[in-house]
């Protein structure tokens, strides 16, 4: 089963990010983005959709106000950077309110909510539902903000990451970005079967690990210590892959 959807919001760059989003998920088919709510009306006069993403604050017409406007309702999931308006959401019953800037993991899994209301509604029948996705099979990169912009980053560009206090330097073989942001935090959003913290101040790629020295890891041409209270958890990864 595949569910039709449109985007949208009146900001070109949380278009591309769901754009982006949408794109991971291979029961979603995004039919178009739309910078305003009357474009996203002018569409659903032509196609009727399954599933709007809609950003609230928009000139001209509110998303509060669209789907109000609505007399056969796909199922919403309210995208906005405003908390104030999560009543007014639920209250129209949307499946989902998202606050900006949106995480993936939290985006994947108001869209298996709708998935999964959508299944119930169908009919019973004897082939197989496509599965719900999970992080692991979908995420690939992270966004994170540097130099006034929020930047992709493919994960299997990262060579590793370096904290600085309230900062983070993100190693890739073309460029450093630096980014605020905590080490723990940046570690949550990571997958635990590609990335390891090795030592306070540091974040290695499993997959960019050249040599182990002693008590040194080789990635290109750094050298980076394993700290003492990460050194077993470490070595038993290590311990795994030997031969």
């Amino acid at each position: 089963m595949q569910l039709t959807c449109l985007a949208v919001d009146d900001e070109p760059l949380a278009l591309d990010l769901m754009r982006s989003y949408i794109s991971k998920i291979p029961f979603l088919h995004l039919v178009q983005t739309c910078a305003s709510a009357l474009e996203a009306m002018a569409v659903m006069q032509r196609q009727p959709v399954d599933l709007l993403f809609l950003d609230i604050e928009m000139p001209e017409l509110t998303g509060v106000q669209f789907v109000q406007s609505l007399s056969h309702r796909p199922a919403v999931i309210f995208t906005t950077a405003y908390p104030q308006y999560a009543l007014d959401g639920f209250t129209l019953d949307a499946v989902d309110y998202l606050l900006k800037p949106i995480p993936f993991d939290r985006f994947l899994k108001a869209v298996n909510k709708v998935y999964e209301r959508a299944q119930l509604q169908q009919p019973r029948v004897p082939a197989a539902p496509t599965p719900p996705v999970t992080s692991s099979d979908a995420e690939d990169f992270i966004f994170v903000k540097a130099d006034y912009k929020t930047l992709r980053v493919n994960l299997k560009d990262i060579l590793f990451i370096e904290g600085l206090k309230d900062y983070v330097i993100l190693h890739t073989p073309a460029k450093k970005i630096i980014t605020l942001l905590s080490m723990g935090k940046i570690m949550e959003k990571l997958p635990e079967q590609d990335f390891a913290r090795v030592h306070r101040s540091y974040i290695v790629s499993l997959h960019h690990i050249e040599a182990i020295e002693k008590s040194r890891i080789k990635i290109k041409e750094q050298e980076i210590p394993i700290g003492d209270s990460y050194r077993e958890d470490f070595m038993r990864w290590v311990d795994s892959k030997n031969l």
